[in-house]
């Protein structure tokens, strides 16, 4: 590799890491006020601020070509008070370990929304899945379960899919586990494929969550979800049966991205057509000449505007222009602390990611209860269970935010970090 290559890729590392770390630290900031808000000292915070494992491990995996290539991998465990941490496994290059670390609070405060017996906890392998083989990849998803088996397990920590992660990877993940305990062990781990031990819905549990968030929060607002003209800001798992779930209530998505363009039309999009259209990562912009930038779809006109790609997407470069009356989060931080208070001082109904985009942490609890009970349920019984769990979520915060007068993310972050704060001080830690 050459110098300037060299010093072109350490450059790019170096942003990704600025990057997670200004999304680490305004979460913390929010996680401390939020516990002022509650009366807690600031000995709570921490203990909270960081999580109470994190984990560095390498893995070899001999690649196809015969030769052993060592990957680096991170398992945070935020805190374990509650109960057992929960959270994902991300494959991806720009993977590192402040934003696992992020990722591991949030996961926190999704569980003390959905007041799940859990804490967070979050993984992450740096590596990109799109140019490695069916082979590699099974190799590494074991030898990653090689490396933290130690510090995982059905009471200590249940991993589960995340960015470029499926169920055929929790599936060879379970496995390994499973012979290195010697028992079969399926609730070690959530997102399983049916035959394995998963749950109805889990797939499209996160974007069923949304949506319900947007029924509701659609509500606040006196708009009809029929009719309504939706924004979705990215077109992968999450995006793309949101899509079709808001179509299907009789929502017009006006406008979609993908990380190549996006496409807007205020009269609608043929979601089905573009679905069929999608490849496996969720790209479908290419095929269409005339595209619009991801800037310029966040500014379009909309009545309900749900950013479901990535980070620090409304900003206080942009927020002044959003025209939506209700933006709900699907993607983890796409909005900044500065960017929320002006929407809220617009009277923009913003609905934080830690409560929108709680569905699939509250259906993979849904899975493990069914592993530990050897009974399955329904799809019609666990969108029954996710329903309620997420209509009760979202007015418990909209209480909270109106009896304290904060926004709806300071509001979240109050009512996840509570349960976990409670549990610290009852067994003595704090």
């Amino acid at each position: 590799m050459s110098i300037t290559k060299e010093l072109n890729r350490l450059q790019s590392e170096s942003n990704e890491d600025r990057k997670a770390l200004s999304l680490f630290t305004s979460t913390q900031s929010v996680v401390h006020e939020a516990l002022n808000k509650l009366g807690y000292s600031d000995d709570m915070f921490e203990l909270l601020k960081e999580p109470l494992r994190m984990l560095t491990v390498r893995i070899p995996v001999r690649m196809d070509d015969g030769k052993v290539k060592l990957f680096t991998g991170y398992r945070a465990q935020h805190n374990d008070a509650v109960g057992p941490t929960k959270g994902g496994v991300r494959f991806h290059p720009d993977v590192n370990e402040e934003e696992v670390k992020a990722l591991s609070l949030w996961m926190s405060l999704k569980c003390g929304i959905a007041d799940l017996p859990y804490g967070g906890g979050k993984g992450g392998i740096i590596c990109d899945p799109r140019n490695m083989s069916f082979g590699e990849l099974e190799r590494l998803s074991r030898g990653y379960v090689r490396a933290i088996s130690q510090v995982v397990g059905p009471t200590k920590d249940i991993p589960a899919p995340d960015v470029f992660t499926n169920s055929q990877i929790m599936a060879w993940m379970m496995d390994e586990y499973s012979r290195i305990r010697e028992f079969d062990s399926p609730g070690f781990i959530t997102g399983k494929p049916l035959v394995l031990g998963g749950s109805h819905g889990r797939e499209s549990a996160t974007a069923k969550g949304v949506t319900i968030c947007i029924e509701e929060a659609a509500k606040k607002k006196n708009l009809s979800l029929k009719g309504s003209r939706v924004i979705i800001q990215g077109f992968g798992n999450a995006g793309s049966f949101l899509s079709k779930f808001l179509h299907d209530a009789g929502a017009i998505v006006v406008g979609i991205s993908d990380a190549y363009g996006a496409l807007y039309d205020q009269a609608g999009l043929d979601i089905d057509y573009l679905l069929s259209k999608r490849d496996s990562f969720g790209t479908v912009t290419k095929l269409f000449n005339t595209t619009i930038s991801n800037k310029e779809l966040l500014k379009s006109e909309c009545d309900i505007l749900v950013p479901a790609a990535i980070s620090n997407q409304i900003t206080v470069e942009n927020a002044h222009e959003i025209k939506a009356k209700v933006v709900v989060e699907a993607a983890n931080g796409p909005t900044t602390i500065e960017a929320t208070k002006i929407l809220t001082e617009r009277d923009v109904f913003l609905v934080p990611d830690v409560l929108a985009s709680s569905g699939g942490v509250t259906v993979s609890y849904f899975e493990w209860v069914q592993n530990n009970q050897g009974y399955y349920w329904s799809e019609e019984e666990i969108d029954k269970k996710l329903h309620t769990i997420m209509v009760n979520s979202f007015e418990t915060i909209v209480n909270v935010s109106q009896l304290y007068q904060v926004d709806m993310r300071l509001a979240a972050y109050m009512v996840g970090v509570r349960r976990m704060a409670e549990a610290s001080r009852f067994r003595g830690w704090i």
